[in-house]
C-alpha cells in the first residue's frame, strides 16, 4: 500500500548523479499527487553534482575531510551522451537545440543541474555535511552527521538509508620498488587536475582503464612529450600517436628510469596511477557495508539496489558502468517505489538467489558488446516495474556499439562522431571544432554555432 510512505523519514547519502536521481524520483511522485516521505540528503561537498563538480582541491578539503572529487579540467565525455540521457529531461529540452554527442564536463554538469533545479529539491540537501556513522536500531537507522560549516554533529533516526556516494572517489594505490626515490611526480588519477601540468614531460601511466585512456589522451592533446602506458594483462590496443607506446607491467623504478618486465625501460618525468578505485564506506559498520568488486552485478544487492543484509537499506550506482544517468534513474525510481509500498520484496533466499544469478550471467558475457546489452537489459527491467518513462534501450545500445567501433577506427577522433538520441530520435550535429583542436572546454565556447 502506498500509505506505507506516510510518516517515514528517508536518508540519502550523497548528492551526485545517483543521489540527485533519488531526490528527483520522490519529487516526481509528489508532483503526480502522491504523499511522499520526508527526504533528507547529506552531501559532504558545498554543492551538488558529485564527481561532475570540479574542484581544484586534492588530498584534504576545506573541512579536513578527504576530497571526494576526481574531476579534472578539460574532461570531455568519453562515451556518447545518447547512452546516458535522462528519459524525462532531454538534452534538447535543456539546451533548446541538439548538441554534439561528446560534451565537456561543464556542459554535462549544466545538464545535470538543470533537471534538479527544475525539480526544486535543493532544500532537501544539507551541504557541507559529512555522514560519520550509520547504525541499525529498532525500527530503522541512526545517522550521525557533522556540518563542516558549524562544526557540530547531529544524530537523527530514519526508516531507510540510501547510499549514493559512488565508488570512484577512494583510490586504489599500488606500490612499486623505487617509488620512494623517484625523482619526479607520482599521483593517482584521483588527484589529476590539469593536463597542462605535464606539457613537455615524459609521462608513465599505470593501468588500462578509461582513466588511463582519457588522462593519457588529455596529456597528449595539451602537449606532453611522450606517453608510456604499462599494462598488467593486455594493452588497450588502439592506434595511438607516434609518441605513445604500450608496454608490459612495470617492474621497478630507478631514479627517473622505469623498468618493465620485458626488459625494456623508459625515462619518465611523472607517473600517473590509473589503477582504479575502492568501494569504501567508512561511515558504515561491517553489517551494513557493501563489500564487492567493481563489476556489473555487485555482491549482496537484490535488483542491484536492495542490500540483502538489511533490506531497509539501499545502494545506488554501485555497479561497473556503461549506462550511467538513466540507469541511476531506473534504480532510484525502483527504490522509491519499494519505500512507498508499490513494490513488494520476496523472501531472503530469493533475494540472495537474484544477485547470484546475475553474477552467473555476467560470467558468460564474452565481450564489451555483451556487457552493454546486459546492463541495458538490467536498466529496462527496473524501468518496466516503475512509472519512469521508458525509452528505446536498444537504440542506446547501438550508440554504445558505434562508439566502440569508432574508438577502434581512431582513438583521437572518436569524439567527432554523432549518434541518434533514443529519447527524441534526433541525430546529434558535429561539434564546431574537432576534439583534438578544441582546447577551450567552456560551456560558452561549446554551445557556439
Amino acid at each position: 500500500m502506498e500509505t506505507a510512505a506516510v510518516g517515514k523519514r528517508i536518508c540519502v547519502i550523497g548528492a551526485g548523479p545517483s543521489g540527485l536521481a533519488q531526490l528527483r524520483a520522490f519529487k516526481s511522485a509528489e508532483d503526480k499527487g502522491a504523499e511522499i516521505p520526508e527526504v533528507v540528503c547529506y552531501e559532504k561537498q558545498p554543492d551538488w553534482g558529485g564527481l561532475w563538480r570540479y574542484t581544484w582541491r586534492t588530498g584534504i578539503d576545506e573541512h579536513g575531510n578527504p576530497c571526494h572529487g576526481s574531476m579534472y579540467r578539460y574532461l570531455w565525455s568519453n562515451g556518447p551522451k545518447e547512452g546516458l540521457e535522462f528519459a524525462d529531461y532531454t538534452f534538447e529540452e535543456h539546451f533548446g537545440k541538439p548538441i554534439a554527442s561528446y560534451p565537456p564536463r561543464s556542459v554535462l554538469f549544466d545538464y545535470i543541474e538543470g533537471r534538479v533545479n527544475k525539480a526544486g529539491v535543493r532544500d532537501w540537501i544539507k551541504f557541507d555535511t559529512i555522514v560519520r556513522d550509520v547504525r541499525a536500531v529498532e525500527g530503522g537507522f541512526e545517522v550521525t552527521a557533522r556540518s563542516g560549516v558549524t562544526a557540530t554533529e547531529s544524530c537523527e533516526v530514519f526508516d531507510h538509508v540510501i547510499v549514493a556516494t559512488g565508488h570512484f572517489s577512494v583510490p586504489n594505490v599500488p606500490h612499486y620498488p623505487g617509488f620512494e626515490t623517484f625523482n619526479g611526480r607520482i599521483l593517482h588519477a584521483h588527484d589529476f587536475r590539469d593536463a597542462r601540468e605535464f606539457e613537455g614531460k615524459d609521462i608513465l601511466i599505470l593501468g588500462t582503464s578509461y582513466s588511463a585512456e582519457d588522462i593519457g589522451s588529455q596529456c597528449w592533446k595539451y602537449g606532453c612529450k611522450s606517453v608510456t602506458v604499462a599494462h598488467r594483462t593486455a594493452p588497450m590496443g588502439y592506434d595511438w600517436p607516434d609518441n605513445w607506446k604500450e608496454v608490459p607491467k612495470l617492474e621497478k623504478v630507478e631514479g627517473k628510469t622505469a623498468h618493465f618486465i620485458d626488459g625494456t625501460s623508459a625515462e619518465v618525468d611523472a607517473i600517473i596511477l590509473c589503477t582504479g578505485y575502492k568501494h569504501h564506506f567508512p561511515f558504515l559498520p561491517d553489517a551494513l557495508r557493501l563489500k564487492t568488486a567493481n563489476r556489473l552485478a555487485a555482491n549482496d544487492l537484490y535488483k542491484g539496489v536492495v542490500f540483502t543484509g538489511n533490506p531497509d537499506m539501499f545502494y545506488l550506482g554501485m555497479q561497473d558502468q556503461w549506462y550511467t544517468f538513466n540507469m541511476f534513474d531506473a534504480q532510484a525510481w525502483w527504490v522509491r517505489d519499494r519505500i512507498m509500498g508499490r513494490i513488494d520484496l520476496p523472501d531472503a533466499a530469493t533475494m540472495e538467489a537474484d544477485w547470484i544469478k546475475r553474477q552467473a550471467d555476467e560470467y558468460t558475457l564474452e565481450d564489451d558488446y555483451a556487457c552493454i546489452a546486459y546492463q541495458g537489459a538490467y536498466t529496462l527491467e527496473l524501468i518496466e516495474e516503475t512509472d519512469y518513462p521508458t525509452f528505446d534501450v536498444e537504440a542506446a545500445n547501438q550508440a554504445f556499439y558505434e562508439w566502440k567501433k569508432h574508438k577502434k577506427k581512431g582513438i583521437m577522433g572518436f569524439r567527432d562522431y554523432g549518434y541518434t538520441s533514443p529519447m527524441t530520435g534526433t541525430k546529434a550535429p558535429p561539434h564546431h571544432t574537432p576534439w583534438v583542436e578544441a582546447l577551450d572546454d567552456s560551456l560558452e565556447n561549446y554551445l557556439q554555432i
